[in-house]
């Protein structure tokens, strides 16, 4: 049977958004994050980075760097009981000056491309995921892999909620943040999803923005 994940943003989700951090050092972990993914740990479900870094297209900082961010990253979350299964990121920078780089990408969310590698490399039912993240992007890549995205409202979040409204284009679920997205979706997967288990589905009701409990 393939597995459940959780598709998770980094910065502005998982960490605060400190613009283009290239080393750990920049890294401020929200205190909630270690909680959210030792409780994903326990519930069975894979928790899965997947993360947008321009930084490295755009030349701030090199690949490696970003992977010595991620394994401290992990190494962080590890020390505190929780697991982070896998971290996938897009380097890429459409306007970047290294032609390796400047190109049109499936894995730039919303696009894709960073689940469609993950489920192939780790099992995962997409269709039975999540998605949190705090940018109108992440959620657009939920619905883009078919998975239920929440959004946060940390980071970009409040931003993203009215950018949503305008695109017409509806979360799951609103969470306050990645700890409140994480307890949702527990329960959520304890009870089983309701025959309209989003605020999409519901015709009759209009998404306004608020936080939303769809179960």
């Amino acid at each position: 049977m393939k597995k459940r994940a959780v598709f998770i943003d980094r910065d502005g989700t998982l960490n605060e958004d400190s613009g283009y951090p290239g080393d750990f050092e920049k890294i401020r972990i929200y205190a909630e994050s270690f909680e959210a993914v030792r409780r994903l740990n326990r519930a069975g479900l894979l928790a899965v980075v997947v993360t947008n870094q321009s930084g490295v297209g755009r030349g701030l900082f090199g690949e490696a760097d970003v992977a010595l961010v991620h394994e401290k990253m992990r190494a962080a979350f590890a020390a505190r009981g929780a697991r982070l299964d896998a971290v996938y990121y897009c380097p890429h920078y459409a306007a970047s000056a290294n032609p390796a780089y400047a190109i049109a990408c499936d894995c730039r969310k919303p696009s894709p491309g960073l689940a469609l590698r993950a489920s192939s490399d780790l099992g995962i039912d997409l269709g039975r995921s999540y998605v949190i993240g705090d940018k109108a992007d992440d959620v657009a890549f939920g619905l883009n892999i078919g998975a239920t995205p929440v959004l946060v409202l940390t980071g970009e979040g409040r931003r993203a909620r009215d950018t949503l409204l305008e695109r017409g284009q509806t979360p799951g679920h609103v969470a306050s943040n990645i700890l409140s997205a994480a307890c949702w979706i527990i329960r959520r997967e304890r009870r089983g999803p309701c025959s309209a288990s989003t605020t999409s589905r519901k015709k009759s009701r209009r998404w306004t923005g608020r936080e939303t409990s769809t179960c």
